[in-house]
């Protein structure tokens, strides 16, 4: 099984806010806890686009990731995702291009097909073409980065006529490119395609049943060997809701209220999605079976170390998780949470305490030689000072 020397960590920031919250605040919000994030050692935050529905206020992840660098110093910035059928592929590649001078590098592009068929009802896209239209974007997107002769394409939505990137990547030789996997195979067979990294969203659950995230990887290896590429399991990352607290008692009454709201206002009304739990009318243990069922990772710290442990056995082994980033609780709640698990969670996936606690063993081990020590030389330091003081 593939483990990461360093397992990355950040979150996915759709992002997810109760459409009757006042949205200016919300960004805020959602700028302010990417600096959070900086400030515990997370690794990445990844930036939604959507256009509808609500919830998602965010239209234009690069507008935002290019606000959240300059309130930040390490952390990398990820579009999570940019709906390729939505905008012309030179567009999408020169904007990103210039995110990554201004940021030195630290930027990531996830694409994806779009995630609300209300956005493509808007603007007029065919639901069943934009898995094939993400297909055909981001082929040109990669000639774009990687060559550097003209480029002429026409296509039934897009044409290029001798197009470059005059402004080439800051990043060498561009900057990591990840395609979303939802529960078609469309997305591992793209990333496969182009040998990207994948974000998987949906790890378990899909309208057609469950999601077996270890087959899909599989898929994208075999399309990849297919094109003479090679797969990363280092740049897989899923994507999962998380909430940490004290006990696992405590982070299923704080998320309770909140989480229960999102599965019927937005999962259900407005997405039109089913509960997948055994007990789906049961509403007083909703969020405990979805903990229980692996589709929401709800607990102590030591609960979700297990959960991760899991996660790796399932699929064979992966390089990052990302956390699905919603408002469930207080301010102080979510910052507590982040906060215990930068602790007490990603040290053990990230190899930081392994020296820590090798050097503790030791020095257990040889404490009752090393008192004895100690003791012989406070003696010996008394007795030349005797030695020394006149009589």
């Amino acid at each position: 099984m593939f483990r990461p020397a360093r397992m990355r960590f950040g979150i996915f920031l759709a992002p997810f806010h109760r459409f009757y919250d006042n949205p200016t605040l919300s960004l805020e919000r959602d700028l302010r806890l990417i600096e959070m994030l900086d400030e515990l050692d997370y690794d990445e935050a990844w930036v939604g686009e959507h256009h509808s529905a609500g919830w998602e206020t965010i239209a234009s992840p690069e507008v935002f990731m290019g606000v959240a660098a300059q309130r930040t110093r390490r952390i990398m910035l990820g579009t999570g995702v940019v709906s390729l059928p939505y905008h012309h592929p030179l567009m999408v590649a020169k904007r990103m291009v210039l995110l990554d001078h201004l940021t030195r590098g630290r930027v990531m592009l996830g694409v994806g097909p779009g995630a609300l068929l209300s956005d493509a009802q808007m603007l007029g896209i065919v639901p069943t073409r934009q898995r094939e239209m993400m297909e055909e974007s981001l082929d040109v997107i990669m000639r774009l980065l990687t060559e550097t002769d003209p480029i002429t394409y026409k296509s039934d939505w897009f044409e290029l006529a001798n197009a470059t990137l005059h402004l080439r990547p800051y990043s060498k030789p561009h900057f990591p490119i990840a395609v979303a996997s939802v529960q078609s195979p469309a997305g591992v067979t793209l990333a496969g395609k182009h040998g990207a990294g994948v974000l998987s969203l949906g790890t378990f659950v899909g309208q057609r049943g469950a999601v077996d995230p270890k087959a899909q990887w599989e898929i994208a290896e075999e399309t990849a060997a297919k094109h003479g590429k090679s797969m990363d399991r280092g740049e897989w990352r899923l994507v999962t809701p998380l909430h940490v607290a004290p006990t696992r008692k405590e982070a299923l009454a704080d998320i309770q209220a909140g989480g229960l709201e999102f599965v019927k206002k937005y999962w259900e009304d407005a997405l039109g999605n089913v509960r997948n739990v055994p007990r789906p009318d049961d509403e007083a243990t909703l969020l405990e079976q979805l903990a229980d069922s692996g589709q929401w990772i709800v607990g102590s710290p030591d609960d979700c170390i297990a959960a991760i442990e899991h996660l790796q056995e399932i699929t064979g082994g992966f390089g990052g998780l990302l956390f699905r980033a919603q408002e469930h609780v207080s301010p102080e709640k979510n910052r507590q949470s982040y906060e215990l698990f930068a602790r007490y969670v990603a040290p053990r996936f990230q190899g930081s305490l392994d020296s820590l606690g090798q050097s503790y063993q030791r020095v257990v081990a040889n404490v009752a030689e090393t008192k004895k020590q100690s003791q012989a030389a406070i003696e010996r330091a008394h007795q030349t000072y005797q030695q020394q003081v006149p009589r």
